[in-house]
């Protein structure tokens, strides 16, 4: 099933799970064991969750929505968080992250682990950095062991996905740093391994020794999330030489993992003009062999603080047109402060609808269905056919519930353009 046999966990998963796998996404089975053998889908699930419903991250299978949550030294309320995670979930977030970074993470990741029926995301390098950091200390102490023991750790407590920023070589941050960049090095995990690199003059240790990560991932079917620590941050440095020299080395690693049986999945690629973003995906997705694509965004412009959840939806519709196959979500806060629960429920939504324009433009079936499903109810002012059509149903009810009774919109009333021409 895998280019590696010994991939148990996977291959568990899968015989458990095909079945809904192939009623949930539309597609022959033979479809979703070929793309996984081939490393162009990735099947998120480590068996030490439980309660999981594995995701199918690859298209053909249908784009999927990540929604970020978690505390931060400023931010710090794990209650909020748990509400946050259910809105995320309510809204249709396909998938969770948490990106703690105060207080008792492992209390929080379990928790979290615990009351998510989808696949969980983390960045254990954050783990890591929060007790080198908040004991006064520089990043740059931090010793790999210290890393690799804290990514074995959460894959035993049963974390499904992790980014781990592998691609950045010592040469490729040397090219981010400095004047190089209008934003030099925007990811917080990547600004971390670049400053450990720089203060001990050593190579990347997830770089170094790829080997034992993979080793760890392996007997739990972690994927690897090959994070872009050195994603543009701006839309001037989109496409400078520090990011495609990242992205080289993940396609390299990429392969090198799926013949050893691990997943992957790449990220990528940041703020990017709307005119790049079509180059940019289809330039990762040839370099990592059509590996699952997992794109922040891209952010098309970098002047919309309070808006960016819809700058990236913009991004995110031409990508997938293009090949994205999971976008993480933006939402209202970004670059400004934690989210609150609307922000998330603002942002799960901004991106899903960016996944259905992309999806309606690659003329995916399930996609047309629903278009198709939309128009007739709207012709025949069908009010019950349109809100389940709707991406957003409670936001249909909601929008129309001092009306509710109407035939027509309020907006229109008896000026209603459908009743005008109906019968003729």
């Amino acid at each position: 099933m895998t280019r590696n046999p010994h991939n148990a966990a996977l291959r568990g998963l899968l015989d458990r799970c095909l079945p809904a796998l192939v009623q949930k996404e539309d597609l022959a089975p033979e479809t979703i064991t070929e793309a996984l053998r081939a490393g162009t889908m990735a099947l998120l699930g480590n068996p030490a969750h439980t309660g999981l419903e594995p995701v199918l991250i690859g298209q053909p299978a249908k784009v999927k929505v990540n929604a970020n949550i978690g505390v931060s030294p400023l931010c710090n309320n794990p209650e909020t968080e748990g509400r946050k995670l259910k809105a995320a979930l309510d809204a249709g977030a396909d998938t969770i992250m948490d990106l703690s970074i105060a207080g008792n993470l492992d209390a929080i990741r379990l928790s979290m682990l615990a009351a998510c029926p989808v696949p969980l995301g983390t960045v254990p390098l954050y783990a890591v950095g929060q007790r080198i950091i908040d004991s006064g200390a520089d990043i740059a102490a931090m010793r790999p062991d210290d890393l690799f023991e804290e990514i074995e750790k959460q894959a035993r407590q049963g974390v499904d996905f992790m980014t781990v920023h592998c691609g950045i070589s010592r040469r490729a941050a040397d090219m981010a740093v400095g004047a190089n960049r209008v934003m030099g090095v925007v990811s917080r995990g990547g600004s971390m391994l670049v400053r450990w690199m720089a203060e001990n003059n050593c190579e990347n240790p997830l770089l170094d020794d790829f080997d034992r990560l993979l080793e760890i991932c392996l007997p739990y079917n972690v994927t690897l999330s090959l994070g872009d620590g050195l994603r543009p941050g701006s839309g001037a440095d989109a496409g400078d030489a520090a990011q495609w020299e990242e992205v080289i080395n993940l396609g390299r690693l990429c392969r090198y993992a799926a013949e050893r049986g691990v997943q992957c999945m790449i990220e990528g690629p940041g703020h990017v003009p709307l005119n790049q973003v079509r180059a940019q995906i289809q330039g990762i997705k040839r370099l990592t062999a059509n590996a699952p694509l997992y794109v922040l965004g891209p952010l098309c412009c970098d002047s919309a603080p309070g808006y960016d959840h819809i700058a990236g939806a913009i991004g995110g519709a031409v990508g997938v047109e293009a090949g994205v196959d999971f976008l993480c979500y933006l939402t209202p806060a970004e670059h400004l402060t934690l989210p609150d629960v609307d922000d998330v429920r603002a942002g799960v939504m901004a991106s899903r609808v960016a996944a259905h324009v992309g999806e309606v433009a690659l003329g995916l079936s399930h996609a047309l269905a629903r278009e198709a499903a939309m128009n007739k109810a709207r012709k025949a002012l069908d009010w019950e056919g349109m809100t389940n059509a709707a991406l957003d149903p409670g936001s249909v009810c909601e929008r129309r519930k001092d009306h509710k009774d109407e035939e027509v919109c309020a907006m229109c009333g008896k000026f209603c353009a459908v009743k005008m021409v109906q019968g003729l």
